[in-house]
């Protein structure tokens, strides 16, 4: 695999100022995309919009991924990114059905190993593992270390066929990857509705928070389950809206250590995001703000 070249905002590092990069505050691991949608093609991935989201908070953002160079540096809100080239951009299709979303990869950048993680990243205070093509390792230790490491399983609970159709894989073994993190933030979809595969992940993982759409979320911490239903609002696009909050979840996670205030707050930031379209649904400061008064 080529060694990974530093951008920040599209602009490439040279190799030997990798050792040097700027601190940051919250690492996000994974490929960004390029969704397929009636507006044509638009990027996103969840490194894009939890990027999106912390520097929307305040925080200085590193970004790992792989992608070609067919991705604009606005997906990444600012952050310092180190990317590993790739012929072509991970490529998804989504449509919104009756009987849930269905999805095709027509295209996927390299995988990413923990090598591709410059040393000077490797302890960050927050650290976001988001596959959503099976694009990091599922196996082995980790050489991470983060105050809070959080995940959002649901690019290794996927499979796709010939044609690039998309499928729940949850059964895959993530016993190695469970043991090294803090916190889950997965969907109901990702475990293929398995009531069974539910009480699993909570047993296995400290805090796991199962997000249902518009039925908000289900939090599991501590041998207790509790529920969060997200404000009415006019939904206009349901993209990244568990993006976004696992992004809040794992910050205000790692800010508060309270598992419900976490939810609460998260969860009225992804209600904000399904208003607008794509990473335009990204809150801004001041909704932040508004957000952090209503349920404190």
């Amino acid at each position: 695999m080529p060694r990974p070249a530093a951008l920040t905002c599209g602009y490439n590092y040279p190799m030997n100022a990798l050792s040097a990069l700027p601190p940051i505050d919250y690492l996000v691991i994974g490929h960004v995309t390029q969704d397929r949608t009636p507006r044509g093609l638009e990027p996103g991935g969840t490194v894009a919009y939890a990027a999106g989201l912390a520097a929307a908070l305040g925080l200085r953002v590193g970004v790992v991924t792989s992608c070609a160079e067919d991705v604009p540096p606005q997906a990444f809100f600012g952050a310092q990114v180190v990317r590993v080239p790739a012929p072509e951009t991970t490529e998804f299709e989504n449509h919104e059905t009756a009987d849930g979303r269905r999805q095709w990869l027509h295209r996927r950048a390299r995988p990413l190993g923990w090598d591709d993680v410059p040393p000077a990243w490797r302890r960050t205070r927050l650290i976001h593992l988001a596959p959503v093509a099976d694009e990091l390792p599922r196996a082995g230790t980790m050489p991470l270390r983060g105050e809070l490491i959080g995940a959002t399983p649901q690019g290794w609970l996927r499979v796709w066929d010939e044609e690039g159709r998309v499928r729940p894989a949850p059964q895959r073994d993530l016993t190695a990857v469970l043991s090294q993190i803090d916190a889950a933030v997965l969907s109901y979809d990702d475990l293929g509705g398995d009531e069974r595969l539910v009480d699993d992940w909570a047993l296995r993982c400290r805090v796991l928070a199962l997000t249902e759409g518009a039925e908000g979320v289900r939090l599991y911490w501590n041998g207790d389950v509790r529920y969060f239903r997200p404000p009415s609002v006019s939904a206009v696009d349901p993209t990244g809206a568990g993006d976004i909050f696992a992004a809040a979840f794992f910050i205000r996670l790692h800010l508060t250590r309270d598992p419900w205030e976490a939810a609460r707050f998260a969860t009225r930031l992804a209600a904000i995001s399904v208003t607008r379209q794509g990473l335009r649904g990204v809150p801004a400061p001041e909704e932040i703000r508004r957000s952090l008064v209503e349920v404190l």
